[in-house]
Order: structure tokens, then sequence, then C-alpha cells
């Protein structure tokens, strides 16, 4: 059984030698697999004519519906012992990084993959040799207009061993695109779904955070595109504005997805930030789409909580009620302070008072008793 994983092993063997653009399986993750069987081999794909190579970089075509046609891919063998390859087609589609990959082996084609036939499904190149192998492409009567990328691929299968030293079967391919359209309607058109925001702010509170927007763009049409991402996030009634543009947009294929994150920085906190996203749609070539496809407008609210500023303010009201509560305990000290003097002084002086009355009654008993 061929391992999909393990497909960028024999990429890497074969790739630097190939012809023709390397398909989608050089975007599969790095494996942790030990070629054994293809170490010496490599091998190239391109398109061809009966002659060889014309300097194509991909299969392009432009068909009706119901048509047919033949062409030529170039299987050359740059190894010193001949190779035995499996020739077949097969659907293309993007994958999460963004690349160009085709279906696993394993995959049933049911889109241009299925519409290539080649006389037979395996090929013998002698030693640094070539083919120029022909093959038949068949659009069907009830093929839908647009976009149908795929590739054509030479593929070894080979023994290998995985990180824990098990055998195991890895399929080492290279390939050439397809990007056939059929005639029609065109339709191109993407949208942009599941965005979610997080504002991430910094203690210094003369500084400001981050806004992250991740969303998933969707070719919704029939036309491959790409596209050019951009985020404006502002305070209320438009206060503090920041603007950025993305990064471009891989190219998405009909009926893809890609998920991808854009930040600004530098935003303040006040308190409801409001954001908008567009995703402006474009040809992945220098083509000019008609009808041009719309630009896509997405709005969202964000809270940005200014906690450095509130933390400051906290603590300063806190020093302030404390210097407050200070002052209200001095006042109440010296009241108590000057209730306390007064009542001793008024005591004194009821006491003065009580004493010159003494003398006074002794005084006169005095008199009295003289007289």
């Amino acid at each position: 059984m061929r391992t999909p994983a393990a497909l960028l092993a024999g990429l890497l063997a074969a790739a630097v030698v190939s012809t023709g653009p390397v398909t989608g399986p050089a975007t599969v993750g790095p494996p942790s697999y030990t070629p054994v069987a293809a170490q010496s081999l490599t091998w190239g794909v391109a398109p061809s004519s009966p002659d060889g190579p014309n300097g194509r970089p991909a299969f392009e075509y432009k068909l009706d519906p119901g048509a047919t046609l033949t062409d030529y891919v170039a299987i050359t063998n740059h190894s010193d012992q001949p190779i035995t390859l499996d020739v077949y087609a097969s659907d293309a589609f993007t994958t999460e990084q963004g690349g160009f990959d085709l279906l696993p082996a394993t995959g049933e084609p049911v889109d241009v993959g299925s519409w290539v036939t080649f006389d037979s499904g395996t090929f013998t190149v002698p030693s640094t040799s070539r083919l120029d192998v022909p093959f038949t492409i068949a659009v069907p009567d009830n093929a839908t207009p647009g976009d149908h990328p795929g590739g054509i691929v030479a593929s070894l299968a080979a023994t290998g061993t995985d990180a824990e030293g098990n055998q195991v079967a890895v399929d080492h391919r290279v390939g050439s695109r397809i990007y056939l359209r059929v005639t029609g309607e065109l339709r191109p058109g993407l949208d942009v779904g599941d965005l979610a925001t997080t504002y991430n702010g910094t203690w210094n509170p003369v500084g400001g955070g981050t806004v992250t927007a991740s969303f998933t763009v969707r070719n919704t049409g029939n036309v491959r595109l790409t596209g050019q991402p951009q985020l404006t996030v502002a305070g209320p009634f438009g206060l503090a504005g920041r603007e950025v543009t993305g990064d471009p947009l891989p190219e998405i294929l009909p009926g893809d997805s890609f998920r991808t994150t854009i930040r600004v920085a530098g935003v303040p906190p006040m308190f409801r930030l409001g954001g908008r996203l567009t995703v402006a749609p474009t040809a992945v070539t220098d083509e000019v789409l008609d009808p041009a496809p719309a630009t896509v407008t997405r709005e969202v609210g964000l809270w940005a909580v200014p906690w450095p500023h509130l933390v400051i303010l906290l603590v300063i009201g806190l020093a302030g009620w404390l210097a407050v509560a200070r002052r209200r305990r001095a006042r109440r000290r010296r009241a108590a302070q000057l209730e306390q003097a007064v009542a001793a002084a008024r005591e004194q002086g009821r006491a003065e008072a009580v004493g010159d009355r003494a003398v006074t009654d002794a005084t006169d008993d005095e008199t009295t008793q003289g007289t």
C-alpha cells in the first residue's frame, strides 16, 4: 500500500532533476521515512510533444464540453539503470498550508484526473533516456464550465523504514500540473467565514495591543483565484484607526478553502473596537476576469479593555482614598484633642470657681464669728 505521508522523500530525490513543475505531493509534510529501493533513481516529468519537451510550464487547455485531444508527457530517466514507473492522472486540491496537491495514489479521481487516459499504466524508461508518452483527454459532454485542475504523475513504489524501524511502502512521485478550463459561463468568487478576532494588550500604558483576525477564505466560484486581505481596526467613532494589508492568498482551487491570519499592531485599548476585513479576489494569472469577482467585506466588534490604565486609575484612586482617609483621621484626632482641651479647660474653670466660692464662704464665716 502506498503511503501518502511519505511522498516528499521521493520528491526531494527526483524533483531536483524534474523538467516540469512538481505537483502537490511536494507540499506533504516532511516524513520520517528512509527510502531503500529508490535512493539512486531520479526522474522528471514535463509537458512534451512527439519530439520532446516543448517548454510549457504546465498542461494548460481551454476545451469545450465533449472535446477530445491528444497530448504528450515526457518522462525522463536521469539514472544509470532502467526504471519502471506508474503513470496516471489525478485531481488536485488546495492543502491546509495553501499548496497545490494531488489525491494520493489510492484516491479515485472524479474530475479531470478521470478524463485522462493512457494506453498503459506502467512504463519502463531505459537508463539516461526519455519517453514521450501520449495520452488522451476526453471532456465529458456534461462537464461544468470553469477550471478543472489536476496533474500527471510518474510514481515509483519502494520499501522504506519509519522512525521505529518498521518496513513501509513509500510512494515517490514527480509530476506536472494540469489546468483545464471548460468553456462556458465563469463565476469567479470568494467568500470569508469562520472569522475570529482577539485583542492581546500590553502592560505598557503608553503602548498599543495587537488585534489578530483568523478566517477561512473559500473559493465559491468555478475559477481558481488568489486575493489580498486587508484588516482595518478603529475605536469608537473611528478613533485611532489602524490598517494592515496581509500577505497575498495562495492559489485557491474551485470548491477549496484556505485558513489564514492577519494581525494589526499598535491598537490602543479603547474598550470597544470595530474591525473590517476585506478580501479582494484576483486571477492567479494576468487574465482579466469577466465578470470581475466582488470584494468580500466582513465587520466584527471586539473588546479591548485597557487593563494597565484601569490598574493605574485604581492605584491612583486607592492612593487618593488613603490620603483622604488620613486627613479625615487627622481632623478627627485634632477635633478630639480640641474637645478634650475644651473639656479640661471647662473642668478647670469649674474647679477654680468652686475654689473661689469656698474662699468667699470662709471669709464670710470669719467675719460673722468676729462680729
